[in-house]
């Protein structure tokens, strides 16, 4: 019974380190992009939190520079806020 249950335990936390690894990845990969594309906005933590969104949705794709070029990346451009302006910085 306590070889199962240490199976079962060591099985989790292997699964689980996994996880945890695959999310910090994909999340650091939108912020050293969105860091870029926000560096000169004004509302800095603001920009960072709308462009990490749209660039996990959109595949990690954030457009190059810290303003405009969203041409490069569709999904990016094409998303909207509920009042239908450009939600993406």
């Amino acid at each position: 019974m306590k070889l199962v249950f240490a199976t079962l335990l060591l099985v989790t936390l292997l699964l689980s380190s996994s996880f945890v690894e695959s999310t910090t990845d994909s999340s650091g990969i939108c912020h050293s992009k969105c860091e870029v594309r926000c560096k000169d906005a004004k509302k800095k933590y603001r920009c960072l939190k709308y462009c990490k969104l749209c660039c996990e949705d959109c595949n990690y794709c954030v457009p190059s520079g810290t303003y405009g070029n969203k041409s490069e990346c569709p999904c990016y451009r094409d998303k909207k806020n509920k009042r239908g302006k450009p939600k993406c910085p």
